[in-house]
């Protein structure tokens, strides 16, 4: 991780650590939490946050927020944002957001323990980069992630054999909506 990019995780794990902050942030991981709850088929829900959640306190790339709740057990596959740098943060629970190429990924264990160091509590994902998040059998895993796109421009590409460029686009808030 570069200087830079540390820095960046500082300042957001800085804003995330205000109580203020939480106390928004929480009744929406309630919510994705009830709507994860009532859709038995689905490993994970999401919600965009309100960036007037966190007032003037973000760095001015960071142009959406989300809160996402992967369900226990849960592999979600392969995806990556071609439009977008990520960078997440674990909230409750935890999971391994492995990176890298399908068949040869990478851990990356992250855990909600505010005394952790930042590399077991964030990860950095440039845009183009696959990701997997994978969640233990023990409970779900919510997270707060930060982008550098708006929300409805977001894109996750996944991989998808049938068709031509061998990958499948959609924007999150599109899927929400289906």
């Amino acid at each position: 991780m570069t200087p830079e990019e540390r820095s960046r995780l500082e300042a957001l794990d800085a804003v995330l650590r205000s109580e203020n902050v939480r106390e928004q942030i929480r009744p929406i991981v309630e919510r994705v939490r009830a709507e994860l709850a009532r859709k038995n088929e689905a490993l994970m829900a999401w919600e965009p946050i309100p960036l007037s959640v966190f007032g003037r306190a973000l760095p001015p790339e960071i142009r959406s927020a989300w809160v996402f709740v992967l369900r226990a057990g849960a592999d979600t596959g392969a995806e990556r944002h071609p439009n977008s740098h990520q960078r997440m943060m674990s909230f409750e629970g935890r999971g391994d957001l492995e990176t890298g190429e399908p068949g040869q990924w990478q851990s990356n264990v992250l855990v909600s323990d505010s005394e952790a160091p930042l590399e077991r509590r964030w990860i950095s994902i440039p845009p183009n980069v696959w990701h997997r998040p994978v969640v233990g059998g023990e409970a779900d895993w919510a997270v707060v992630s930060f982008h550098t796109v708006l929300a409805d421009e977001l894109i996750e590409e996944r991989p998808d054999s049938s068709s031509k460029d061998g990958t499948k686009q959609m924007t999150y808030l599109e899927q929400r909506r289906n």
